[in-house]
């Protein structure tokens, strides 16, 4: 796969690796330009990004992009995308950009875009945005209205204190938890929870805001690998693993049982839904199916949506914010209506242990306290020209089986199963997820990636 197949330009925005032939600074001044240009209001717009060392290529030419059509920018400096979104919904701010491409490597950059809300761009804004893009209808300002460049080194704590204002610090802080930062965004968020919130039971690992400790990634394989190992030794009674930018997260167990990033959302979900007025779980069309039985035993309904955050940002709109109990991903990205709907890992992880606290039960109990729903992820690179005939495959093969063509395909079976073939927005791959109850779906799942693979091939 060539480094040119890795840029991403869409409705998502801008992710790729950077370098000649990926993601470089002029991609990200001209969609810099193409938002100054895009934004309704006049007021000034937040800058963020995640610890990778590109950054701060980015950040300058972003700046001087924005200043160019006579926008203010208000640097926040390294912090994550949450952060960012909750400085820009208490402010007077137009919208805001974040530099990091969240659980990507360390190679790999992006940029994500927010309205004055701090809300992820809906599907039709996004697609405005991208049209003034493409179109490069910018219009730059004479030097007597260049915009402003001012610093802001409050956003974490303001941040800590909306947390704080929601939950029961004092009673979390009796928990011994052990959290991998990957040096990404969470350790300067989790440094300053310990110093100002007196957290002491809490150790940070891979803390240094510098290189990745590891691949970003936020699932069980990775929580095997660099977490749930420690949990034990170390007397935990949970342990979270973060990715680069902290909208993410998955845990381990006090017993080092790595839990499929998958339970996240139900985990919460149970939650949300035992205190919440609102009855409506938002998600989309990869995540478990365990959220139904969820849903059902608090009198529920889950609302499936396509892949993508402008998706669930669209559905997110067409409800009364009272009637939504939570919204997610089975990635371990969650938002929850006290935090504007924001996907923010800090505050999942402080909620599960909010949940460990008031249902007084161990991290085990509870996330063993589920019916077992089995799911296989895979992903095979593809060219975009291989990607018609593949589906058109798969419908004929799937012909007489319930399916949906609104994301790709998902298909339904009688015996509950279902698999969800589709394209990444963000990268040049094509992910194969299946799930069932009980068991996993083993030879469903090869049968799929195998002939998703045989287009790779050529």
């Amino acid at each position: 796969m060539t480094t040119r197949a890795t840029l991403r330009i869409s409705n998502v925005g801008l992710r790729g690796i950077v370098g000649a032939g990926g993601m470089t600074a002029a991609h990200a001044m001209d969609f810099a330009a193409a938002f100054g240009e895009f934004l309704p209001d006049e007021g000034p717009v937040f800058l963020s990004r995640d610890t990778r060392s590109s950054g701060v290529m980015f950040r300058e030419g972003i700046i001087a992009a924005l200043q160019a059509t006579g926008r203010p920018v208000v640097d926040l400096g390294v912090v994550s995308t949450p952060v960012l979104q909750h400085a820009i919904g208490g402010s007077d701010a137009a919208g805001g950009i974040s530099i990091s491409a969240s659980h990507n490597g360390a190679e790999w950059n992006a940029l994500k875009f927010f309205g004055a809300s701090g809300s992820y761009l809906s599907t039709a804004e996004a697609g405005e945005l991208l049209d003034i893009y493409h179109l490069r209808k910018f219009h730059f300002v004479d030097w007597t209205r260049v915009g402003g460049l001012t610093h802001r080194a409050s956003a974490i704590d303001d941040y800590l204190n909306e947390l704080a204002a929601v939950f029961d610090f004092p009673a979390l802080r009796g928990f011994r938890v052990v959290v991998d930062c990957c040096n990404g965004t969470s350790s300067l968020i989790l440094k300053r929870l310990i110093e100002r919130h007196g957290f002491d039971r809490m150790t940070s690992l891979n803390t240094d805001s510098a290189t990745f400790a590891h691949e970003p990634a936020i699932n069980q394989r990775m929580v095997e690998l660099q977490l749930a190992p420690l949990v034990g030794p170390l007397g935990a009674d949970a342990g979270f693993l973060f990715d680069a930018d902290s909208d993410r997260v998955a845990f381990a167990t006090e017993t080092g049982e790595a839990v499929s990033e998958e339970m996240v959302l139900p985990l919460l979900a149970d939650h949300q839904l035992s205190r919440a007025s609102g009855k409506l779980i938002i998600t989309n069309l990869s995540t478990t199916a365990l959220l139904e039985e969820i849903a059902a035993k608090h009198g529920g309904k889950v609302i499936r949506v396509p892949v993508g955050r402008q998706a669930a940002m669209d559905a997110l709109a067409v409800y009364k914010s009272g009637q939504i109990a939570i919204a997610g991903e089975g990635t371990g990205a969650v938002m929850m209506p006290q935090f504007r709907f924001v996907y923010d890992g800090i505050a999942s992880m402080l909620a599960i242990l909010t949940m460990m606290h008031e249902r007084k039960q161990k991290l085990s109990e509870l996330a063993g306290g589920y019916p077992k729903y089995s799911i296989l992820k895979g992903q095979v690179p593809l060219v975009s020209q291989r990607v018609p005939a593949l589906f058109m495959e798969l419908q004929e093969r799937f012909r007489n089986e319930r399916f949906s063509s609104v994301d790709g395909l998902r298909v339904e079976f009688a015996n509950g199963a279902w698999a969800h073939i589709r394209v990444s927005q963000t990268e040049p791959i094509v992910r194969v997820i299946c799930e069932q109850k009980g068991e996993a779906p083993r030879a469903l799942f090869d049968s799929i990636l195998e002939t998703v693979e045989t287009y790779a091939a050529a």
